[in-house]
C-alpha cells in the first residue's frame, strides 16, 4: 500500500498531468467514453491528500479544456448533425440528442450549463446546439460559465475527499472516483426521469389536441 501510495503520489506531481487533465477535459466534450470528471477528482483528492498538483491550476486547465471541448462539440453538431455517426444512433444516444433539441428551443441557457455535468448528455447538448443552429455568441459565454462551474463542483469533490483521507493517497483518490461516478448516476438518472415525464406531458398534449380536433363538427358548405 505504502509502495503504491507513493507511485500515486510521484505520479500527479508530474507537470504532464496538467496536459492529460487538459486534453482529457477537451475529448470529453465531443467524445462520451473520456469521463474527464473522475481524473479531476482523483487527482484534486491526491492533491489535498498527500500534496501534488496546485489545486487552482488543475481547476483553470480543467475549465477552459472543458470550454474548448464543449465547442468543438457545437462545431461539430453544426457542421454534420446529431446522426451522422453510428454512435450518434444509438437508442440511449439518440433520444438524449431529441430531448436535448426539444429543451434547447424552450431553455437553451440553463440546459447548457447543466448538460455540462451529464457525462453523455454534454456532448448531447453540444452538439445539438450546433445542429440546431443555436447562437454560437449566446453559446460560448455560457460554455465558459459552465466549464468554471463543472471544475470547481469536480475539484470540490476531490477536495473532500482527500481531507477525509489525508496520508492516503490512493483511497483519497479512490473515495473521489466513487463520488463522482455515483453523484454522476444519480443526476443523469434525474435527466433521464425528467425527460421521459417531458415526453409523456408531449404526448398526452398531442392526443388531447387530437380528440379536441375530431370531436369538432364539421362544418359543411
Amino acid at each position: 500500500m505504502d509502495f503504491i501510495n507513493e507511485l500515486i503520489t510521484v505520479a500527479v506531481a508530474s507537470p504532464w498531468l496538467y496536459l492529460v487533465m487538459f486534453a482529457v477535459a477537451i475529448v470529453d466534450g465531443f467524445f462520451p467514453p473520456i469521463p474527464s470528471e473522475t481524473v479531476l477528482v482523483a487527482a484534486a483528492a491526491v492533491a489535498v491528500s498527500a500534496g501534488g498538483p496546485n489545486l487552482l491550476v488543475l481547476g483553470a486547465v480543467a475549465a477552459l479544456g472543458a470550454m474548448i471541448g464543449d465547442n468543438i462539440g457545437y462545431t461539430i453538431g453544426r457542421g454534420v448533425g446529431s446522426t451522422r455517426f453510428r454512435w450518434m444512433r444509438r437508442p440511449r444516444v439518440a433520444a438524449s440528442f431529441e430531448w436535448a433539441q426539444r429543451r434547447l428551443r424552450d431553455s437553451g441557457a440553463g440546459l447548457i450549463v447543466a448538460g455540462r455535468f451529464i457525462p453523455i448528455g454534454r456532448v448531447a447538448v453540444n452538439m445539438s446546439a450546433g445542429a440546431v443552429g443555436y447562437p454560437w455568441r449566446w453559446f460560448l459565454p455560457l460554455s465558459v460559465v459552465a466549464g468554471v462551474a463543472w471544475a470547481a463542483y469536480s475539484a470540490g469533490l476531490g477536495l473532500v475527499a482527500g481531507q477525509w483521507l489525508e496520508d492516503q493517497p490512493l483511497l483519497s483518490a479512490l473515495l473521489g472516483i466513487v463520488l463522482a461516478l455515483v453523484i454522476g448516476l444519480v443526476i443523469d438518472r434525474l435527466m433521464d426521469f425528467r425527460r421521459r415525464h417531458s415526453l409523456a406531458r408531449t404526448l398526452t398534449r398531442v392526443e388531447t389536441i387530437t380528440v379536441a380536433e375530431a370531436r369538432q363538427p364539421s362544418v359543411t358548405r
